[in-house]
């Protein structure tokens, strides 16, 4: 593989990365695409060096940090000289099973293989596993954007059922999961979504975990603004009456494009800029007087359907900051 290769770390079916891959094949850029959870020891081969030691030639590969190959198959990057991690949706590394060596494997795999990863010289990250890592807590999120200068509706973590049923009494309430995961009904796969709870609802359960409850926001539409380096790109996203989570009616949804206004851009990145991302797909209640009230940012979230519904050139953007390696403004 000749040039400065762009890695991309994702899941085998991944149609979001796809897309993006086949930009920058299109622009002759050079690709190493794998997933650690399934390529992890095979087909991955990882020869990483640091320090002074060994041959000259491996010293000056490697004196100005890691240095070495990451090989799939026919195809290998040099750590060195990589200019972007494009960090998607790899799967996790298997640390479920109940063998001890290969509950030791998987650790080892990950501290060895995503430590080097995380720590490439010269190498942009969109963006860096720890900084989405950090940026996926809500209540981090949530000061964040007051920190920013963002506008966030009263919210309560609690695990008390009665200041939760104080809370929903105050106001109307909604409540959301504080994390996105893997859920099932009756072994199919299903959404948690944002739902309007009363006071009268509360009870016991509440204690079982940490709930977040939120004011809701008496909307008259939603903003969905991805943020790629430091270009913002925004969609007006209309459900129909009543839906609190737009998310659970997407056939029946309209979106539009809009701009942006100037404060808020520079809102949106100082957020990113606090959590050391390069990308974030923020959502946004919008009411009557044309007010946004920040819900939450995903650090890594879905963005390629709104390339098509409102269309938004998300691809070229991705591609734009993958191969220069550095933001580009609007």
């Amino acid at each position: 593989m000749d040039g400065r290769p762009v890695l991309v770390c994702t899941e085998y079916e991944d149609a979001t990365a796809d897309l993006v891959i086949a930009e920058l094949n299109r622009r002759r850029v050079p690709v190493l695409r794998f997933d650690p959870g399934r390529d992890c020891p095979s087909p991955l081969v990882l020869a990483a060096r640091i320090g002074v030691g060994g041959t000259a030639a491996s010293r000056t590969r490697s004196g100005g940090g890691w240095g070495g190959r990451l090989t799939d198959g026919a195809r290998a990057a040099d750590l060195s000289t990589v200019r972007a991690l494009y960090h998607r949706r790899p799967s996790p590394y298997p640390t479920n099973s109940g063998e001890q060596a290969a509950r030791f494997a998987a650790q080892e795999n990950r501290r060895g293989l995503g430590g080097v990863l995380g720590a490439l010289p010269g190498c942009l990250y969109l963006s860096h596993p720890q900084a989405i890592a950090r940026a996926e807590y809500k209540p981090a999120q949530l000061d964040a954007a007051i920190r920013a200068g963002l506008t966030v509706p009263a919210t309560l973590i609690t695990n008390d059922p009665g200041e939760a049923k104080q809370f929903c009494s105050e106001q109307p309430t909604v409540y959301k999961p504080l994390h996105a995961g893997a859920y099932e009904v009756e072994g199919e796969p299903a959404g948690i979504w944002a739902a309007p709870v009363e006071a009268v609802e509360i009870d016991g359960a509440v204690s079982h975990s940490a709930h977040l409850f939120q004011a809701q926001v008496p909307k008259v539409a939603d903003v969905r603004a991805v943020v790629v380096g430091e270009q913002v790109f925004v969609a007006r996203i209309t459900a129909p009456p009543g839906v609190v989570d737009w998310r659970a009616e997407y056939q029946s949804l309209t979106y539009a494009p809009i701009a942006c206004p100037e404060e808020m851009r520079g809102a949106l990145v100082q957020f990113l800029d606090g959590f050391g991302l390069k990308f974030g797909a923020f959502d946004f209640a919008v009411t009557a007087d044309g007010a946004w009230w920040f819900l939450e940012c995903n650090p890594n979230g879905q963005w390629a359907w709104l390339e098509d519904a409102a269309g938004l050139p998300l691809t070229r953007a991705i591609a734009d900051l993958l191969e220069n390696g550095v933001s580009q403004h609007e």
